[in-house]
């Protein structure tokens, strides 16, 4: 019928229907913060429009530390920042020291499927810098739907997670673990190229 034709170059446009041939290129680096992992990550940094999936043996191991950098540089430009389900209140202290704009910082207090959902929108609202949720019992059909929200929004996501996760498989373009005493990061998958083997200690990172 009539009605129902559309035309092919908006749905493109839109992103709704695959192209069947190599992606767009990259909207841009992401920098890390972190000197040494940056240069391990086949895209120079954070992969864009995408989620990162960071796997912790216990909230508090360091993820802070590895994500600050980033997230003052994004709210330091006029992007938005936003919490959903964090373990903890966030001491403003802390983050106004790491560089953090803390008047682009939002906190959204849900757990569950709400914390999912909630997630979901921020991220592909297409008005957020990056979007940190912790999701709880995720499984990989709510991982892909995270992961498809962040390409449709153009959006930085990261979904912190308990280190038990690693053993299943991620949609996730990239998956990093944070353990141990110091911290070390070792990086289980990244997208458009090899994980390096090595692990890197949270001291040297600069």
């Amino acid at each position: 019928m009539m009605g129902a034709v559309v035309s092919l170059d908006g749905l493109l446009d839109q992103r709704r229907i695959w192209r069947g041939r190599q992606q767009a290129p990259p909207l841009g680096v992401q920098p890390t913060g972190h000197a040494l992992l940056d240069a391990a990550l086949p895209s120079g940094g954070w992969p864009p429009a995408a989620l990162s999936e960071i796997l912790l043996a216990n909230d508090g191991s360091g993820e802070l530390q590895l994500l600050w950098p980033s997230l003052a540089r994004l709210t330091q430009a006029g992007e938005r920042v936003v919490l959903v389900g964090a373990p903890f209140i966030p001491y403003p202290q802390a983050w106004l020291a790491a560089g953090v704009d803390m008047a682009r910082l939002a906190v959204v207090q849900a757990q569950g499927s709400e914390g999912l959902w909630a997630a979901e929108q921020c991220l592909r609202s297409g008005s957020c810098g990056a979007v940190l949720c912790w999701p709880q019992g995720a499984d990989d059909r709510a991982l892909r739907r995270l992961q498809v929200a962040a390409e449709t929004g153009e959006t930085l996501g990261f979904a912190l997670r308990p280190l038990q996760a690693a053993v299943n498989p991620s949609p996730a373009a990239l998956r990093l673990t944070l353990e141990g005493n110091p911290p070390q990061l070792r990086v289980l998958k990244c997208r458009g190229g090899l994980a390096p083997t090595a692990p890197v200690a949270l001291g040297s990172w600069s």
